[in-house]
């Protein structure tokens, strides 16, 4: 009856070259590993801003990230189960779909209310997104923030839309996350 379970936390699951949840956990980046990576993706970012045409910054922005927690918590939501996670243990789908598919999903792991962001893990798990824990000493929210030209973001997700931004995005996962260089 004292005995307490032991509570499994889901990892991530990415989609990179066929790579399930249980090969793959959350990758976490800091230190050096997070200067360079948000130094690389505000370079992806500023050069995606050169060929956005006349759609304002703003509107661009939008198409390219979902910013914040409830944003991205609304984009995950409408997403489609992973093929390989159990129904069973998932609620039930609604009915209208979003055509919104998110590549990744940035967190700050550092952030003061951590009850804000227990629930990524999971539903990023649920929905085949890998998850990119960024960690800096309380801080992470202000790099995060900086990248999408915010004060702070604690959530931000990154649409699948076949960019520079993606290709970035994928190449990190690839290189980074998946042979355990991401600053674990």
């Amino acid at each position: 009856m004292g005995e307490k379970r032991k509570r499994q936390s889901s990892p991530s699951v990415s989609n990179v070259r066929g790579v399930t949840g249980s090969e793959m956990g959350t990758c976490i980046i800091d230190g050096e590993n997070l200067s360079s990576f948000l130094e690389l993706l505000g370079r992806e970012i500023e050069l995606g801003k050169l060929s956005r045409g006349a759609a304002p910054e703003k509107i661009w922005m939008k198409q390219q990230f979902s910013i914040g927690v409830n944003d991205t918590t609304r984009v995950l939501e409408r997403m489609p189960r992973a093929k390989d996670i159990p129904e069973c243990s998932m609620p039930s789908e609604s009915k209208n779909e979003s055509s919104v598919q998110l590549q990744a999903l940035l967190v700050a792991s550092d952030c003061g209310s951590k009850w804000l962001i227990k629930h990524f893990p999971s539903l990023a798990y649920s929905r085949g997104v890998p998850l990119i824990s960024i960690a800096d000493n309380k801080a992470g929210s202000l790099r995060l923030g900086e990248v999408v030209k915010l004060k702070t973001a604690i959530a931000i997700g990154v649409k699948a839309n076949g960019s520079g931004i993606n290709k970035f995005v994928t190449n990190f996962l690839e290189r980074r996350c998946l042979t355990g260089q991401g600053g674990e």
